[in-house]
């Protein structure tokens, strides 16, 4: 799994933190020093701490499971989500739906209604509506597209949330905690890390930050599905030699049409057959008497 270097941090400026007055006390044991009024970052620690979180995700990865990016930020957007598209991993850039994860079956209903209208777009019935029932729907399926769609494969609650802000995302957070959910994110120093499972101190502000710690996560999530797919082909039942051997010479030989049979000519040579056996017979008795 590669690793993130002090130097690429520095570069990214993930170690600037928030002005001094703006700092949450929780978050001291992460920062290193303060310099012109902005508390600057212990990179070591943040370092250590991606390489904790990224084992925890590869995991469960590796178990089959999902977990839920969100980044509602507008420096993290678009960042986030072709990242994590790249990855096949559900994630929320748009508005936070309230109530998504305590109230989840309501968010399944939603995303079936949207599958619902694209199954009714391709039928031969869309073409009777109106053109103003038409405009409705396309207008009612493009807003739940722009809030479910990234998430419309997630059929369970996810195991794992990550969250750039913890801030801008404290709804999401509080519902992850109620729910038990571990929660991964990037903590800046006017966050609180109370509560966060996972917790990252970095800038989450710039994007170059962002985009590095995002992509070490990503890069660990797919090293974990691809040794799941390698231990999967591996336990997969190999076919016996005599069933291969038979599988490969059945499909080499050229299927042949069967002959047609007649019926009476196979009685008739059963009938001689039998008559053959019988002279036979009678041949051996008349031996033995001459015999005698």
């Amino acid at each position: 799994m590669p690793k993130i270097t002090f130097q690429e941090l520095l570069d990214a400026g993930a170690h600037f933190g928030h002005l001094k007055r703006k700092w949450n006390p929780n978050m001291e044991p992460y920062i290193f020093m303060e310099k012109n009024g902005i508390h600057i970052i212990d990179l070591q620690k943040t370092i250590a701490k991606i390489d904790i979180a990224a084992s925890a995700l590869k995991q469960i990865a590796k178990s089959g499971r999902k977990i839920l990016f969100v980044a509602t930020k507008k420096q993290a957007k678009e960042l986030v989500a072709d990242l994590v598209k790249s990855v096949g991993m559900p994630y929320v850039t748009e508005r936070w739906p309230g109530g998504m994860l305590t109230n989840f079956p309501t968010i399944r209903k939603a995303v079936k209604k949207m599958i619902s209208i694209d199954k009714l777009m391709k039928d031969t019935s869309w073409d009777n509506l109106s053109k103003r029932e038409k405009l409705q729907i396309t207008r009612q399926r493009a807003k739940l597209e722009k809030i479910l769609g990234s998430i419309a494969d997630l059929t369970r609650l996810p195991a794992a949330l990550f969250i750039v802000d913890v801030m801008k995302e404290k709804i999401a957070v509080r519902e992850a905690q109620r729910l038990g959910i571990p929660v991964f994110a990037i903590v800046d120093t006017n966050s609180n890390p109370e509560g966060i499972d996972f917790v990252i101190p970095a800038n989450d502000d710039a994007s170059q930050s962002i985009k590095l710690i995002i992509g070490a996560m990503t890069d660990a999530i797919r090293e974990g599905l691809n040794e799941r797919k390698a231990e999967k082909d591996k336990n997969e039942p190999e076919p016996s030699r005599k069933k291969l051997r038979k599988k490969v010479k059945k499909e080499a030989e050229p299927e042949e049409e069967p002959e047609d049979i007649d019926i009476d000519e196979e009685e008739k040579a059963e009938d001689e057959e039998e008559n053959e056996d019988e002279d036979d017979n009678m041949d051996d008795e008349t031996d033995e008497e001459y015999e005698d």
